[in-house]
């Protein structure tokens, strides 16, 4: 039998890293800014997180020595900073350089994997475990604490209040960013920027900060995704190249949502469903080669999604007119 109250949780548990991504990409693609290096960007957030957190465990001694405020707030700024600095090396090449952005992009993902493989690697080395993977549990314990009440809700609670703050922190960062966009006066400048550049800038709008200041949001945004997968998903154990195809997903999810964060909440939990759900079929050697195809459905239904956009041709459902492009104010 499906049993849906088990499968629930973990499709949760598994769109949430893809809903800090997929907002953090649509608030850098309506600026006009297509960053392809979101995998790369989750993957330093998470290895910075990683190392803030594991240094800050061996200071402390032991996990009856470390300060719950300490233990959040450590890994949590390590994994923003990692990220910033990631959106500011995609800004300076493809903002004020005017690199290609899509070439700066996969630059940036495979920069971002070899950067997480690297100090992962080097903190492998130092706890000189008899398995390639560090074991952040105290840490973990934090950050996966569900609300006190879960356990004595039945299927209410384990479905809706049996997750750790960054799921929820996820939700209310997509439902501001949707709030900004379309309801507030830096949402209408940001969309001005990603649809027209140059009459933007006719009007006054400073086009450079835009784009600075929602990539770098952005990127920060989509750094706590990888932060949550390792801290609260895979409790609190780093290892290398376990995070998979996630920043992909993330993107491909910017399309399946058109472009809205808001939409982007039951669309991630749907593809985080999608994206388990072979876990779930029926098991046995005259299956195996199913699993492969079952593991393809969300990059079909994203197809499916675009193609039908695109027939409808509504405007509203479309990308950001620049997106992509570097903007030259010389040619205005």
């Amino acid at each position: 039998m499906f049993d849906l109250v088990a499968f629930i949780p973990r499709a949760v548990g598994q769109g949430i890293p893809l809903l800090f991504g997929s907002t953090g990409e649509i608030l850098t693609e309506k600026s006009g800014n297509l960053n392809l290096g979101i995998p790369g960007v989750m993957y330093v957030g998470a290895i910075s997180g990683v190392i803030g957190s594991f240094f800050y465990e061996q200071s402390a001694g032991g996990a009856d020595n470390m300060n719950a405020f300490l233990t959040i707030a450590i890994p949590m700024l390590c994994s923003l900073l990692g990220s910033l600095i990631m959106g500011l090396i995609y800004c300076f090449l493809t903002v004020s350089l005017r690199a290609n952005q899509n070439v700066t992009g996969l630059a940036m993902t495979t920069f971002g994997i070899g950067v997480g493989n690297f100090f992962g690697g080097s903190l492998i080395k130092l706890v000189d475990a008899d398995v390639p993977s560090i074991a952040l549990s105290a840490t973990s314990a934090y950050f996966s604490k569900s609300l006190p009440f879960a356990d004595k809700t039945g299927w209410f609670g384990k479905i809706f209040l049996s997750y750790g703050f960054l799921a929820y922190l996820a939700i209310v960062v997509a439902l501001i960013c949707g709030y900004i966009l379309k309801s507030t006066r830096i949402g209408l400048h940001l969309r001005a920027v990603g649809e027209n550049p140059a009459t933007a800038d006719a009007a006054g709008i400073n086009v450079t900060r835009y784009k600075y200041v929602a990539t770098c949001a952005g990127c920060m945004i989509a750094g706590l995704g990888g932060l949550y997968y390792v801290m609260d998903y895979a409790c609190g154990v780093w290892s290398n190249d376990a995070f998979g195809d996630r920043g992909w997903l993330a993107i491909a999810l910017v399309i399946f949502c058109i472009w809205r964060p808001n939409i982007g909440i039951l669309s991630s939990i749907l593809f985080g469903g999608l994206y388990i759900l072979y876990l779930y079929l029926p098991t046995g050697m005259d299956h195996m080669e199913y699993k492969e195809i079952y593991k393809m459905i969300p990059y079909l239904v994203t197809m499916v999604v675009l193609v039908i956009t695109s027939m409808r041709n509504k405007r509203e459902n479309q990308p950001p007119a620049s997106l992509g492009l570097s903007y030259f104010r010389e040619e205005r």
